[in-house]
């Protein structure tokens, strides 16, 4: 045999036997390692594609990990390097930096007061915000918390001990909620939660914060489900008992035989809350609603819809949808066309409004919790402004509020030696806590509704917004 075939010979005996000790070793792995190992098949099945879709969604940081990706700076990526790494010396350089660069980025400004605090004695609150479905109401929530945190870290902290701000993402999702409900209140160095955002969100998560002796203060949710949920479970809005009440008692005085169609979203507590109050304070009144639509229909059209409530003999439409059917509520204004007048519900409080509506909105009322224009020269507004470089709306206001009312009861448990969650509890429904908010004190009534009335703001022309109109508050 010649050395050449001899050689050939060799190296095919050595690929077969290196194939044959591959598919072996792979068999015994499979075999022996795969019984404890989560990812084989026979574990897999036995988790929903929910469950992991949930698990791999909620989000948390108190700056170790960045949340807000879009936008973010350099300098905000090695800060949260740095964090993550526990240098808080260098994290606290790089998110100055990052905020002389950027002044309006209130996830930097809590990483940064968190950062400022390190290691040394703290409490701890949490805020959870719809960043994954909608980063701009996320930052709205976010400037009011952020706020209310560097106020009282620069004023020396609560009872002299600093404040903490643990962000969460729950992407607008009930179940994502309830996980992160979960996580809050298996850490008891968590002693009160601003949020959720969305009245779903928020009615998912309060069962479980209840349960658990945890405060949840929602800056947001406006659902009457809300009320009475527990003796945890609070919000610094209205609820849609008072803007529904509102909006009917305007539109009354102004066409005092009102005959309504309501748009709405029937997959949306808020806005199934918001259309029953809706509808009982009209009717209290001597109006009536003619005809009802539900936004999240599939066969909805909004000219079809329109057409038949005028045949019904409608003088009046009422947009109480949510934000995930916003467009559908702007194509019924731009097909309206300044026709019948219009109210609305706080989803429909966007810039989104009065681009699209333009001129087609004028005159529309909205029902929300706070309005800049009515509070001009609240030394809020002034802060907000220099902090932020620019106007805020009612939900920076409101989540501001909230947190607000959580320093407040962290100080008196703490002055009363119980700076516990059930002391901060105990110090919120007292009936005599008042703490001062963005314009009015913030109380709560027994039901742990905000004890406020709502504001009504009307389209007009103008110029602060860009669109060529602009809300403006309706004085009361």
């Amino acid at each position: 045999m010649s050395k050449k075939n001899e050689t050939v010979t060799l190296l095919l005996a050595l690929v077969i036997t290196l194939i044959f000790f591959g598919a072996g070793g792979w068999w015994l792995y499979n075999r022996f390692q795969g019984k404890n190992n989560p990812t084989n098949l026979s574990e897999i099945e036995k988790i929903s594609p929910e469950q992991k879709s949930v698990s791999a969604q909620a989000k948390f940081s108190q700056g170790e990990k960045l949340l807000i990706v879009d936008g973010a700076s350099s300098d905000k990526q090695a800060a949260i390097q740095a964090l993550g790494k526990g240098d808080f010396q260098q994290a606290v350089y790089l998110l100055e930096k990052s905020l002389r660069a950027n002044q309006n980025d209130p996830e930097a400004l809590i990483y940064l007061n968190n950062a400022r605090i390190g290691e040394a004695k703290s409490y701890t609150i949490a805020v959870s915000v719809p960043i994954g479905s909608d980063v701009n109401t996320a930052l709205e929530v976010l400037r009011g918390v952020a706020q209310s945190q560097n106020q009282i870290n620069q004023a020396g902290g609560i009872n002299g001990i600093p404040l903490k701000v643990l962000i969460a993402d729950d992407a607008d999702s009930p179940e994502i909620a309830a996980q992160i409900a979960q996580k809050l209140a298996a850490d008891n160095s968590i002693l009160g939660v601003v949020g959720h955002t969305s009245s779903d969100t928020s009615l998912a998560a309060a069962a479980i914060y209840q349960k658990a002796g945890l405060v949840m203060i929602s800056p947001i949710s406006t659902s009457t489900k809300l009320s009475n949920f527990g003796d945890y479970i609070f919000r610094s809005v209205p609820s849609d008992f008072a803007a529904a009440r509102a909006l009917a008692e305007s539109s009354l005085q102004k066409i005092p035989n009102v005959k309504a169609v309501v748009f709405f979203n029937s997959q949306s507590n808020y806005s199934q809350s918001l259309k029953s109050e809706f509808i009982t304070a009209l009717g209290l009144g001597g109006g009536q609603v003619v005809s009802e639509f539900d936004l999240s229909s599939l066969t909805f059209t909004p000219s079809k819809s329109l057409q038949q409530a005028q045949q019904e003999g409608a003088n009046l439409i009422a947009l109480l949808g949510d934000s995930g059917t916003l467009d559908k509520a702007l194509q019924v204004v731009q097909i309206n066309g300044q026709k019948l007048p219009i109210v609305a519900g706080d989803d429909v409080y966007s810039p989104k409004t009065l681009d699209v509506g333009g001129k087609n909105a004028l005159d529309m009322v909205v029902a929300i919790a706070w309005h800049l224009g009515a509070n001009p020269n609240s030394p809020f507004v002034n802060k907000s402004r220099q902090l932020w470089q620019g106007d805020v709306n009612w939900r920076t206001a409101t989540a501001y509020d909230a947190t607000q009312a959580l320093i407040a009861g962290i100080m008196i448990a703490g002055i009363k030696a119980e700076s516990s969650r059930e002391g901060v509890q105990q110090a919120l429904r007292s009936s005599d806590f008042s703490v001062p908010g963005a314009t009015n004190p913030v109380r709560f009534l027994p039901s742990g509704d905000r004890n406020q009335s709502v504001q009504l703001v009307v389209v007009k022309p103008g110029s602060r917004s860009s669109f060529g109109v602009d809300f403006v508050p309706i004085s009361r």
